[in-house]
């Protein structure tokens, strides 16, 4: 929790630039209690928004915590921060709640977004597979971002084996309690991105002036 506050304590907290004219959406999903809110929180350069709610014992019975006991909070609605990507650009940060009763919001945040980053615990990566289900039927984009915990850890290549991805679907190490960390996941999404663009374009080829 230590290395969290001090990356955000480093963060910027500036107001949004009167330049600023685009903003760029992306969603950050996955199981209950991966780390969404953290990622959020760590890399957005404002106070992030964050809809959590104290656990109580009714929901004991409900979400599956049985890999977070620790965890006394859950995000109900969305978590929300935002990056200033240059003068006119903005990204927007939307981490969508990880609990299956609140599964049905998740399509209400994908409306708009260019892509998501796929946040998973290799505790439970079962829990990442409704998330990777659901992008693909919106046929959105997406990056898998593999939140490291303590203990024994399997590689990149047996997580991408265990959750059935293709090659050309990124998958990255990160520590959602870093700024770092979480920018460069950002950064691996956006490259992402922009590597599916070109390849549109080379392969329909638009043709001006018609």
């Amino acid at each position: 929790m230590g290395s969290r506050n001090s990356d955000q304590a480093d963060a910027a907290r500036s107001p949004l630039r009167q330049t600023a004219s685009h903003g760029l959406k992306i969603v950050v999903v996955g199981g209950f209690g991966v780390g969404k809110t953290t990622m959020v929180g760590s890399v957005s350069e404002i106070q992030p928004l964050s809809t959590e709610e104290i656990m109580t014992e009714a929901s004991r019975g409900v979400d599956d915590d049985s890999r977070v006991r620790e965890k006394t909070t859950t995000t109900v609605a969305f978590d929300f921060g935002r990056i200033t990507l240059d003068t006119r650009n903005v990204l927007y940060l939307f981490g969508a709640p990880g609990q299956e009763r609140f599964w049905y919001l998740w399509d209400q945040l994908f409306a708009g977004s260019l892509g998501a980053v796929v946040l998973v615990d290799t505790r439970r990566l079962k829990d990442s597979w409704y998330a990777i289900d659901r992008l693909e039927h919106h046929k959105m984009p997406f990056v898998v971002a593999v939140n490291r915990f303590d203990g024994p850890q399997p590689s990149i290549s047996r997580v991408r084996e265990a959750l059935a991805l293709p090659e050309a679907v990124p998958i990255v190490d990160c520590d959602a309690r870093r700024r770092e960390s979480s920018k460069d996941v950002l950064i691996t999404l956006v490259k992402h991105l922009s590597d599916l663009s070109d390849a549109f374009f080379v392969e329909s080829p638009l043709t001006l002036g018609r």
